[in-house]
Formats: C-alpha cells, sequence, structure tokens
C-alpha cells in the first residue's frame, strides 16, 4: 500500500520524507473515457515511469459535470481510476475542472456532492489527493476561491481528515502569490501553479521561487511546453528552463494531456488509438519530450 501522503514545511512528503509525484493528465474524461483503464495506466508506469495521474472532471463545458453530463458515470470512472492506480502503486489526483465557470462558486453546491460522495468512497485509500479547483479566473478571485475552499475543503475532511488538497490560484493558476499573502487556515494543503513554456517565463519562474522560497507548498498540477491555448510550437529554451526549476525546487508536476486531441498539448498522435506500448511515431513530439523527462525523474528519484 502507498504511503498517505503529508504537507511538512511547505513540502510534500510521505511523513519521513520528501517525495515528487509526476505523471500525465487525462483531458476530460465525459470525451476521452478510453483512457481510464488498466493498460493506459499500467503504460504509463512501467514504459513512462510515472507515479500519479490526473483525472479531470470538466464542470461547466459541454457534457461537464455541470452542464448536462452523465454524474453517476463520470464518478464511476474517477472511482475505476483509483482503484486501477492502487492495484499499480500510483497516485491519483482527482480534479474539480474549473474553467468556463470562472468562479468556483458557481457550482459550489455541486462540488459538496461530488467530494462527499468520493471522499466517502475513498475514506480508507492512501493514494488520493484532492483538486478543488483548476483554473479560477476573471471572477474566481482569492476571496471567492477562499470562501469556496473553506466550504468544500471541510466536507472533504469530514470522511478522509488527512487528505491532501490542493487548491487552483486566480489567473487560471498563475497568481500564486495571493496565496502567499493570505494563505488558507487549513493543513495539508497545497496550492496550483500551471505554466505552458512558449507563453509562461520568467515572471512566472521568479513568482513561483520566490512563493516556494518563502515555504508556501506549490504543486505544478498543470503544464505543457506549448502555448497557453495549447497550440504553437514548443518552446525549447523555456521548457529547459521550467524543467531546471522543478527539479531545483524538487516539485511535483502533471503534464496536460492524456489523449490524441489535435492540439500540440495533446501528447499523442492525432491517428493513434493504442492504449499501451506507445512508439515514437505514436506520439507528438511534446509527448517524446514529455515521456523522457518523466523517465528522467524516475531515474533521479531512485538514485536519491
Amino acid at each position: 500500500m502507498l504511503k498517505k501522503l503529508k504537507v511538512v514545511g511547505g513540502r510534500l512528503t510521505d511523513g519521513e520524507k520528501p517525495v515528487r509525484l509526476f505523471g500525465m493528465s487525462t483531458h476530460g474524461i465525459a470525451w476521452y473515457p478510453e483512457y481510464i483503464c488498466e493498460e493506459v495506466l499500467r503504460a504509463l508506469h512501467d514504459e513512462w515511469r510515472t507515479n500519479c495521474i490526473r483525472i479531470a472532471v470538466y464542470t461547466d463545458e459541454f457534457r461537464g459535470y455541470c452542464n448536462g453530463g452523465d454524474k453517476e458515470h463520470m464518478k464511476d470512472l474517477v472511482r475505476k481510476g483509483v482503484m486501477l492506480a492502487e492495484k499499480l502503486g500510483m497516485y491519483v489526483i482527482v480534479d474539480w475542472h474549473v474553467l468556463s465557470d470562472s468562479d468556483p462558486l458557481k457550482y459550489a453546491d455541486e462540488a459538496e456532492e461530488f467530494f462527499g460522495d468520493l471522499s466517502l468512497c475513498f475514506a480508507d485509500k492512501t493514494n488520493v489527493l484532492y483538486e478543488i479547483c483548476n483554473e479560477p479566473n476573471g471572477s474566481g478571485t482569492w476571496e471567492h476561491i477562499t470562501e469556496y475552499a473553506n466550504r468544500v475543503i471541510p466536507v472533504i475532511r469530514k470522511n478522509s481528515p488527512d487528505a491532501v488538497v490542493i487548491v487552483g490560484t486566480p489567473n487560471w493558476s498563475q497568481d500564486i502569490h495571493c496565496a502567499l499573502d493570505r494563505p488558507l487556515a487549513l493543513d495539508n494543503v497545497m496550492y496550483s501553479l500551471h505554466f505552458y513554456a512558449a507563453t509562461h517565463k520568467h515572471a512566472i519562474r521568479h513568482r513561483l521561487e520566490r512563493c516556494a522560497d518563502a515555504g508556501l507548498p506549490v504543486f505544478i498540477n498543470e503544464f505543457n511546453l506549448c502555448e497557453a491555448s495549447g497550440k504553437g510550437e514548443i518552446d525549447h529554451e523555456e521548457s529547459s528552463a521550467w524543467f531546471e526549476m522543478i527539479d531545483r525546487l524538487g516539485l511535483s508536476c502533471i503534464c496536460w494531456c492524456l489523449s490524441n486531441h489535435g492540439d500540440t498539448c495533446g501528447v499523442f498522435a492525432k491517428n493513434c488509438t493504442k492504449l499501451s506500448h506507445w512508439e515514437d511515431s505514436d506520439l507528438k513530439e511534446s509527448g517524446r519530450i514529455i515521456r523522457d523527462q518523466f523517465r528522467r525523474f524516475a531515474e533521479e528519484e531512485n538514485n536519491k
């Protein structure tokens, strides 16, 4: 059984030593349910050597959880993913994927129901982390995020009192300094920082380093090497600078995304329908770089 994770001194730990999680995020499981299967997770664990998967449950998009989607089917997919990951020795981030809804308070009632059901189901699991709002933006200010978190986190903690919870930050999880200035009055909480290397450069890295140096628990729970739109060319120089910082600060990181979507950020080639044993020709350039980087992370962790 995997060790229960805990936030200690601004770091994610197993209670004794620092832990770094790294792996892939699904795209919205309402649209890409096929990737929640043992074949995919085993390949990510064995072939890409990752130790975590993020399961994205979109909220307000078409067929999202709060916009006409099949709620029970999506919760069943999350349950399936958690059980498979546990079998393979992987951690799971359950992601309430706030995006077009902007303000997490918009669907706070639905979030309480979702996390209440799943935290009860996973009460005895040691491999589950909860991400309660992916990318607040627009009206999703830090004041609103704080109000929302103070509603939703107690729902999770009622069933899973020691669970690690990841909280999104304003401006699509870039304004992490808001959490540094006014952190939540709760334990075992980490704060999201997202980057897309061709868009987010030195200024965001400087902000991250300032927050990490001050002891803020930071989790890079979404990144890619292209533009923030998910499109465009890979910025190799900026990607290298980001990976250097991730290594130096010992941060966890999750790549967007596990799909054959046509945009740069989908790591599989558009015509790839394979669920394992991916060859270089099955991957976009971003997929090949990310796979190799995760293998390097795994080697570094094994050598500690």
